[in-house]
This record gives C-alpha cells, structure tokens and sequence, in this order.
C-alpha cells in the first residue's frame, strides 16, 4: 500500500516509521523537487490501522534541503523526530523535534550541537537501563565513518562512542543496531567500500565498538534497516545486489547476525526501491517502508512467522 497517491512533491526518499501507539503507525520522510533542491521538507502520515492520513510538513529550514528524518519513541513515552538541514552532509545541522501526544503536537524545532544530529538514518534502539544508542555517521571527502551516539536522558544530550570502519575501507555508514541475546550491540552498516553489508560489536553498551567485518550481503551503496523480533530472530529489510537498489529483500538470522538467510524478495521490477524502515509493532508483525521509485513511500505489513524454518 501506498502512503499517498498524490502528493505535492515529486519526489521522496528516506522515510522512517514509528509505532505510537498500538496499531498506529507514523512515518515520515524528505520530499521535494528532488533530493538535494531547496524545498525539499520533512513530511509525515499516521496510519490508523486502515488508511494513511495526507501528508503534513513536521520539518523545514528555509532555502534548504531538508534530509533523513528519524522517529522513535522512547520508553518514557517520549516521541522524538529528528531530521538535518543543509546543502549536503558533510554540513548538515541536526534537528530535534519531540511530541508528547503521540504527533498531535509538536515542540518548536531544536537545534543540537554541531556534529550531533542524533540517529543519522536508522531507528535508534534503547537499553534495559535506559540508555539511547543510536547510529550515526559523518561523510567528509573520502573517509565515511560510522559512529554510535548515547542518551542517558530520553534523547537530549549525546556521548559519542569510536569509529570503527573496515580497516583499510573508509566507506561504512548509517548503521542500524539490534541488541544480541548476550547483551552484545550489534551494529549493521552499509557500505560503499566493500560493496557488502558490514557488521560490528560492542559488549560495553555501546561505547565502543570492535572493526566493523565483512558479511556476505551484497550492498549497493545504500539504506538498510535490522530488527529484532519478540521471537528472537533478526531480520535485515536491504538490496543484495552490490549494484542496484533493486531487488529489495529481507534476510532473517538465527545466530545474532553472523549469517543469514534471505527469505523473501519485496520488489524485483526494475527500479529504485531503497532506504528502508522497518519496526517489530506490538502484534509481532513487521512493519516496513521504502523508497518506491523515488515517487512514493510504500508500506507492508509482514508475519515474521511465515519464515520460520
């Protein structure tokens, strides 16, 4: 299904998903003329169980790009929305915006301090004891390296853990995280150098983290999304061709993400379908959206149990 049929923007990408309450849904993403122009701005829908709300503008910075929004609600009920702002990464301002009606309302925009923009794609998750851990990346000249950042106090202020790229490789980024059943943080990244999925640890909470590994998922330089599931299988939403943004799949783990098992393949027409969110909500499905062909943001609902061995 899709969250919109028409819209005023031609274009969209990057969109992120959030359960706010049971069995609603909202999610979010960057549209405009295309990526990059001047008017692209942060949109957003809810889903009622039924059908998607028209899209509303939750973030803008006027006369700049808008980039990446990322949703999460966090154990104490706060429901966060954070975005970026500026000509291209490598001179973004984060943003912070929080609601604590569940996206009815929203605070005035924050700006958080230079270098720090929270989640820079992919969810964040949080901690027994409550800490925030949530991946991001910077992207300068030649060096893309990825990083975790940690919240003690519901998403306000950020400690940064080490880099930890493939050694020799400096093009991993935006990792998306699950937490191991030991305790370990496990961080998945995408990857431009090699063109694989890479992987990596910690096993003090995130704050820091082992040299990313190879994995043998293909990536082509593009958005993935992990979690894991009420049962205790991981499941990765990503592109496995290491040089197209389609097909777009999932994969499921049994073993923490040391190997893996596609399942299902989404889409497989030619096209671009990419940056995936993907959510385990309180019924236990798996809940997901995508880049549709850069015109759309598409929205399925999944039983995890239908690929169980």
């Amino acid at each position: 299904m899709f969250i919109f049929e028409k819209a005023p923007f031609p274009s969209c990408h990057a969109s992120t998903l959030v359960e706010v309450d049971a069995g609603r849904l909202m999610a979010a993403w960057f549209g405009g003329k295309a990526e990059g122009a001047k008017d692209v701005q942060i949109w957003a829908s809810t889903f009622d169980g039924k059908a998607w709300s028209e899209p509303v503008v939750v973030g803008s910075e006027p006369g700049q790009p808008c980039w990446n929004p990322v949703l999460f609600k966090t154990a104490k009920g706060t429901l966060h929305l954070w975005y970026k702002a500026g000509p291209k990464p490598d001179n973004w301002t984060g943003y912070n915006r929080t609601s604590g009606d569940g996206g009815k309302t929203w605070s005035k925009p924050e700006m958080m301090p230079a270098g720090f923009w929270g989640p820079v794609r992919a969810k964040p998750i949080q901690l027994a004891n409550g800490t925030i851990l949530a991946g991001t990346s910077v992207e300068s000249y030649r060096n893309w390296t990825p990083f975790v950042d940690r919240s003690s106090d519901d998403g306000r202020m950020w400690k940064r853990s080490n880099g930890f790229n493939v050694p020799g490789k400096f093009a991993q980024i935006q990792p998306t995280l699950f937490e191991a059943k030991d305790g370990r943080v496990v961080a998945l990244l995408r990857s431009g150098n090699p063109m694989r999925v890479c992987r990596a640890e910690s096993k003090d909470g995130g704050e820091t983290f082992s040299a990313a590994e190879e994995t043998e998922l293909g990536n082509p330089n593009s958005g993935i999304d992990a979690v894991r599931t009420k049962d205790g299988d991981v499941f990765l939403i990503y592109n496995p061709s290491p040089l197209l943004r389609t097909p777009i799949s999932l994969a499921r783990s049994t073993d923490d993400g040391t190997t893996w098992k596609k399942v299902a393949d989404l889409e497989t027409e030619p096209g671009e379908f990419s940056y995936p969110a993907m959510i385990s909500a309180s019924t236990g499905t798996l809940e997901i959206t995508y880049t549709w062909k850069r015109t759309h943001i598409k929205h399925l609902s999944v039983d995890p149990k239908k690929y169980r061995d």
